[in-house]
């Protein structure tokens, strides 16, 4: 064996024993140790993946609902996530998902001089009408912790969230049409003066209900408060033409309906 082989398998050995030492990161989990492969006589390792890009990838695996039920992010893409959902681009995909809902009311029948008054929309609230970047920027956790309830309560009391990109402009539009906006929300109930005040102060008014989580709706995961909540209105009478939320417990479970928006969010997940 030449010096240069002996050098490259000797170097390659000490790449795995590091990976070994290191098997807690995500991407050596993902990745195994079982897909070194050999090119023109050099072992390479299968942990060829950049970061950048893989942690793209875990955020759009996120956005699509194949990587469900995290409680953090993992700590090698936190950055990564606080830049997009800190950016332009964040800003651009959201103005594509409003773009998407005025295209959807152009397929609809109700129009403001026909509506009946039955015609519905839902709106989820944090992420989706209210931002909670500030309050991540304040604490630098943008999901590398599991979210402090009581620091998030503390901060929602302030009433400082601004509202999200482009929605106040899409929320206006859709009361316009004379359709009846509903604000359903895992919030609870005793936050509803301080959420009130700040949904006001960021640009909306003029909703029919703001339902938040009673006593009775804690116990229950958000996909299943929200799913009865819906139920309640379409045994109303109403036809609720669509939702948007950012987490896909909005749109979780029966009844369906006509259409769903999501908000990109890969911060937290909320079942």
């Amino acid at each position: 064996m030449d010096r240069s082989m002996f050098l490259s398998l000797a170097l390659a050995s000490l790449l795995v024993g590091a990976v070994s030492a290191r098997d807690w990161n995500i991407l050596n989990q993902l990745k195994g140790f079982g897909s070194s492969s050999s090119q023109n006589g050099v072992v390479t390792s299968g942990l060829s993946t950049n970061l950048k890009r893989y942690c793209e990838s875990w955020r759009i695996n996120v956005e699509v609902n194949n990587i469900r039920n995290f409680d953090v992010v993992p700590q090698e893409c936190v950055s990564h996530v606080e830049k997009y959902m800190t950016s332009s681009q964040y800003e651009d995909d959201v103005e594509r998902a409003v773009d998407e809902v005025i295209l959807h009311f152009g397929s609809m029948c109700c129009s403001k001089t026909k509506c009946d008054g039955m015609d519905a929309w839902i709106f989820d609230v944090d992420d989706t009408l209210l931002s909670t970047i500030p309050y991540h920027k304040n604490n630098g956790f943008f999901g590398g912790e599991q979210l402090n309830s009581t620091k998030f309560e503390d901060w929602i009391r302030k009433r400082k969230a601004p509202s999200v990109p482009h929605m106040v402009k899409l929320y206006h539009e859709i009361r316009e049409r004379g359709i009846k906006i509903f604000l359903i929300s895992s919030r609870k109930e005793y936050l509803r003066s301080a959420t009130v005040d700040n949904l006001i102060q960021a640009g909306y008014y003029g909703w029919s209900n703001l339902i938040l989580r009673g006593l009775e709706d804690e116990q229950k995961e958000v996909k299943q408060y929200k799913s009865e909540k819906r139920t309640w209105l379409i045994n109303l009478g109403y036809r609720v033409w669509g939702v948007m939320g950012d987490q896909w417990s909005s749109f979780a479970g029966c009844p369906l309906p006509k259409r769903t928006f999501k908000l990109p969010n890969s911060i937290y997940y909320v079942a």
